[in-house]
């Protein structure tokens, strides 16, 4: 992990650790911050974020993901729409227990997220460079996480199929989706809202819990 590390990040990510009340080791804290040397290195080509103030990146990259990890239970976890790897790169190193799916349909994304997977050494990833609808995994995934991807609207179409009969979608937004969630289609309902607030980024963030509406016995 030689990439270069803003000296600032490590202080800034152990305290918002701290305040959100999540524990990560030395060498895991190591791992996240070489993740966001990668993205700051590959941005400037890639245009991977709209984030580019190394004293933002901490804040709206690294903990903005982390701030899902309680909501983290399924074994097998997929993260569509990947783009620069959040939330799944982040939380494939807090999680090396569980098995991340990365899926995006651009290819100079995917071939940066496979750099990360290769010099992270994240045994737990998996790339795919495929459109959504054109992906078809061997089973389908308990969770799906998105975030800044597409509508929810679209979310629930495109992956819907990707997704377990009891499973749910973890879809992040910033303002609380309003009209998104009144375009849902009526096999899906908004299960839970979990607002979010994450150390040193302004503005509201919500974790939306989508699920399908269960049939009931007559």
């Amino acid at each position: 992990m030689s990439t270069a590390v803003d000296p600032g990040w490590p202080a800034q990510l152990e305290a918002g650790l701290q305040r959100l009340g999540i524990a990560l080791d030395p060498v895991t804290q190591e791992g996240q911050l070489a993740f966001l040397g990668l993205l700051q290195k590959w941005n400037k080509a890639y245009n991977l974020t709209a984030v580019r103030n190394p004293s933002q990146m901490v804040s709206r990259q690294l903990l903005d993901s982390l701030a899902v990890m309680p909501y983290i239970s399924a074994d097998a976890v997929l993260d569509v729409g990947a783009g620069g790897g959040l939330p799944g790169i982040p939380l494939a190193l807090a999680f090396p227990e569980r098995k991340f799916t990365l899926l995006d349909s651009n290819s100079k994304k995917t071939r940066f997220l496979t750099q990360c997977v290769l010099e992270l050494g994240l045994d737990n990833v998996e790339v795919i460079h495929a459109r959504a609808e054109d992906f078809h995994p061997e089973q389908p995934f308990r969770q799906i996480t998105s975030r800044a991807f597409t509508a929810l609207e679209n979310l629930v179409n495109w992956c819907g199929p990707l997704l377990a009969p009891d499973g749910h979608f973890l879809a992040m937004k910033g303002q609380f989706p309003h009209d998104e969630l009144a375009a849902l289609p009526g096999a899906w309902q908004l299960a839970d809202n979990i607002e979010l607030t994450v150390p040193g980024c302004d503005g509201a963030r919500h974790l939306l819990i989508i699920d399908r509406v269960q049939a009931t016995g007559g």
